[in-house]
């Protein structure tokens, strides 16, 4: 990217170019789900909090009271406005919680999440298109659960990857023709470093989650297979993979491999990961896009104590942009946002050059740097390093 261009803060939908919004993890269930107009029974089966409403006390008591009900497109807060003026193709979460009316919780989860399904209003305020599904979430309320999820998504005309009422659906990418650009093509996997237990995985014909056993060349190979056997000439495929622990910015070795793998063997355009609870390292690979943990997006932790020097309540919104002919990314614009009161808000100047350090320290390892633009978002830059084989022009 033009380093002059990068100050100008002007970005939004081209001819030339496909523009995703991806989010972290979305968890709207809970403590947020008992603000809506519809909750859940409050009832949850943790350790420690036998009301989802006790988080609701746990947030006010730290940020001040809610009026509530809140509507649907509360939650959003500043991201709707931030939507409105990129307008971007797709709009694309990590949706950490069943939507359900199920009361089976799977025993011994220690945590259940779930939304009721009246407020499914909360994700179409958005216009969120595709929810991925394979984290370790999803099924906190049994099979039943994760079907009622699956089909209340449907109903709302919200596309999912990456769990399903069968293996064969639960690997079945989300597809979505972009007019006049072409195809985006999503994955969704999970794996066990993120809590899944491997008694979630979709079978024959049990309901569950794609969930990778290892990150081997064996798998490697299988997606590989997956995505040849889909892909065509413009389309631009997203695998989003639900990984690692919850805290800490190492990056695994092995994941590291297995992100470079995918694009370079598997033809994968963007690796969108997910599952800590704070933005990690990005990185350009071949000019395609690694988002190794994009962090929380929307969560009711913000009255729990513990790993503030994370600060889990700063998120982002990242707006990658793609050559449709290519795959390749041609630019990409990050919001910084504050989780306040179960709201999405603009973080403020002081927490924004936080992470932008942070980023910034993280990606000096990748090749990655971001510069802050004048509406207050940052802008991607990247190495350019050449493609191995690639002919000199």
């Amino acid at each position: 990217m033009d380093k002059d261009a990068s100050a100008t803060g002007e970005m939004g939908m081209s001819p030339e170019k496909i523009t995703m919004f991806l989010a972290g993890d979305v968890m709207i269930g809970r403590g947020i789900d008992q603000v809506l107009a519809h909750p859940s029974d409050a009832v949850i089966f943790e350790p420690y909090m036998r009301s989802a409403y006790g988080y609701v006390r746990l947030a006010e008591k730290k940020n001040g009271p809610l009026r509530k009900p809140v509507d649907d497109a509360y939650v959003w807060g500043d991201a709707l406005a931030v939507l409105e003026t990129i307008q971007p193709d797709l709009r694309i979460i990590n949706l950490e919680t069943s939507v359900t009316e199920s009361d089976e919780y799977w025993p011994g989860k220690g945590i259940n999440y779930r939304m009721y399904p009246g407020n499914i209003g909360c994700l179409t305020a958005a216009r969120i298109d595709c929810c991925v599904l394979a984290n370790n979430h999803v099924l906190d309320w049994e099979h039943a659960g994760l079907v009622e999820t699956l089909d209340v998504l449907q109903q709302a005309g919200i596309q999912s990857a990456g769990a399903g009422r069968d293996r064969r659906q639960s690997q079945a990418p989300a597809v979505f023709h972009v007019s006049g650009k072409g195809r985006v093509v999503i994955f969704a996997f999970a794996t066990d470093t993120c809590g899944v237990p491997p008694s979630w995985a979709a079978r024959g014909d049990r309901p569950g989650v794609n969930l990778l056993t290892d990150l081997s060349d064996q798998t490697v190979a299988r997606i590989q297979k997956d995505v040849a056997a889909i892909k065509q000439p413009g389309d631009v495929v997203v695998v989003s993979i639900h990984w690692g622990g919850n805290w800490g910015y190492t990056l695994s070795p092995g994941e590291k491999h297995f992100a470079h793998r995918l694009i370079g063997d598997a033809a994968v355009d963007v690796i969108y990961g997910h599952s800590s609870h704070h933005a990690k390292g990005i990185e350009v690979y071949q000019d395609r896009l690694i988002l190794y943990g994009c962090g929380d997006f929307l969560n009711d932790y913000e009255g729990i104590g513990g790993h503030e020097e994370y600060r889990g309540d700063l998120s982002l919104m990242y707006f990658p942009s793609f050559a449709p002919s290519t795959g390749r990314l041609v630019e990409m614009r990050l919001f910084p946002m504050q989780i306040r009161r179960f709201q999405t808000i603009h973080a403020t100047p002081e927490d924004s050059k936080w992470l932008l350090q942070v980023l910034n320290r993280e990606g000096k390892q990748l090749g990655t740097r971001l510069l802050p633009a004048r509406d207050g978002s940052f802008v991607l830059e990247w190495d350019h390093v050449p493609i191995q084989g690639a002919q000199k022009k």
